[in-house]
């Protein structure tokens, strides 16, 4: 058996393989934190389908229907529609329609044309709409761990996940849904005026804060 002392090795070549260790072992550290973490999400995601799913069922709703309810509350006026909420669910125009079928015959939401323009639908959440939803999203199950955890960790949970999210749309060049203030569309006065740039329509303090279907990022370097 033939043996090479390390001292014949060209000290490149030593420093060429620790170098690709190294790679290697950052790639594969790198790989099992990707995986922990959609374990994480995928099994926290799991539990909230089942919660969601058992508390709708006293309104005799399904995840997808109370999403859309919850959709509608946190969006603008731009993007109350079914195009918007299609989009952001990122289900089928035939599930969505379903959808918003059984919740107006629940009387959950009202459907309203637009006055500019008619051929655009604007749904609205009803009084029984959003008592549904008050009791079902966020579900007890996700309320009470919340609730349960320091403020500050609270806080690193909300901007992590904040990072996560807009690191998966950037990267596969998803829409946003952002809210309104952080647009690039949007246009503040030294009066503490808001103005959208791509509708040219004044925004209302409230308005800032909701998402946009038409929401963009401002562009980095």
């Amino acid at each position: 058996m033939c043996f090479i002392s390390i001292d014949s090795i060209p000290f490149e070549s030593i420093a060429l393989f620790s170098t690709l260790v190294k790679l290697v072992s950052i790639r594969y550290n790198t790989l099992m934190k990707t995986q922990l973490i959609y374990s994480y999400i995928e099994r926290l995601s799991n539990l909230l389908k089942n919660e969601q799913r058992r508390v709708g069922a006293d309104y005799g709703l399904q995840p997808v229907q109370l999403e859309a309810l919850h959709y509608l509350t946190i969006c603008n006026r731009y993007s109350d529609t079914p195009k918007g909420v299609t989009e952001y669910l990122g289900q089928t125009k035939g599930t969505v329609s379903q959808s918003l079928i059984l919740l107006q015959k629940k009387g959950f939401i009202t459907k309203h044309q637009d006055s500019d323009d008619k051929r655009i639908t604007h749904l609205k959440l009803t009084k029984e709409g959003k008592q549904a939803l008050a009791s079902s999203i966020p579900p007890p199950l996700f309320i009470n761990a919340c609730n349960d955890l320091p403020e500050s960790a609270q806080n690193e949970i909300y901007n992590n996940l904040k990072l996560l999210l807009t690191s998966i749309q950037k990267s596969n060049n998803m829409k946003s849904f952002g809210v309104c203030a952080t647009c690039r569309f949007i246009i503040n006065d030294e009066h503490g005026n808001s103005m959208c740039d791509l509708t040219k329509e004044k925004l209302s303090q409230t308005d800032t804060t909701l998402i946009c279907l038409e929401h963009e990022f401002e562009e980095t370097d």
